[in-house]
């Protein structure tokens, strides 16, 4: 069975963005080899499972992203997975998808996050989505977290976690930037 994996920036205190979404906070510690290691996460994945609000923006940004030729080799290859991989859309006001490999899921998101999961495939990967993420939660979902846990306090934003989960940690990374790439499965 496929697995669901959140991949989300988090500050030591716990928020994923700002109180008004802002992520300028996680740019300032942004390495290379943060770059390397987010592009392997994502190859050993074949899908994107994304909400609205985060589809909107990625599938405005990665594919004129991909054309951009002076971009070093792991950005263009990362884009290139990005353009070229299934994405799954949860939500119930989108109607039209125009990012290539863009299928919407709109009703009954169990029953459908099920099937997807049962499919043959690599792992299925999340990026931001919050509010899908804190649904599948409470839907026990989510097979693990990569939180990538940023030497910076936030005072107050927007939370990950919705609800109590005990998580067992699987590996713990420590970067040049002072970011460590944290593992939890979550059974």
């Amino acid at each position: 069975m496929r697995r669901i994996i959140v991949s989300m920036n988090i500050s030591l205190d716990g928020f994923m963005a700002g109180p008004d979404g802002g992520l300028d906070w996680h740019l300032q510690n942004w390495t290379n080899d943060m770059g390397r290691l987010l592009s392997e996460q994502l190859s050993r994945a074949d899908t994107i499972l994304l909400g609205r609000n985060t589809y909107s923006a990625m599938a405005g940004y990665w594919p004129a992203v991909g054309n951009t030729l002076s971009l070093s080799r792991d950005d263009l290859a990362f884009a290139d997975m990005m353009n070229s991989y299934a994405k799954v859309v949860c939500s119930t006001t989108l109607k039209n998808l125009y990012w290539q490999n863009s299928l919407l899921i709109s009703r009954d998101i169990r029953r459908e996050i099920i099937k997807l999961k049962q499919q043959a495939g690599k792992d299925i990967i999340i990026y931001g989505s919050r509010k899908l993420v804190q649904s599948l939660i409470k839907l026990n979902l989510v097979d693990e977290y990569r939180l990538w846990l940023y030497p910076v306090s936030l005072g107050r934003g927007i939370a990950l976690f919705n609800k109590r989960q005990n998580l067992t940690l699987l590996c713990a990374q420590t970067l040049s930037s002072g970011v460590i790439l944290l593992s939890y499965g979550t059974r």
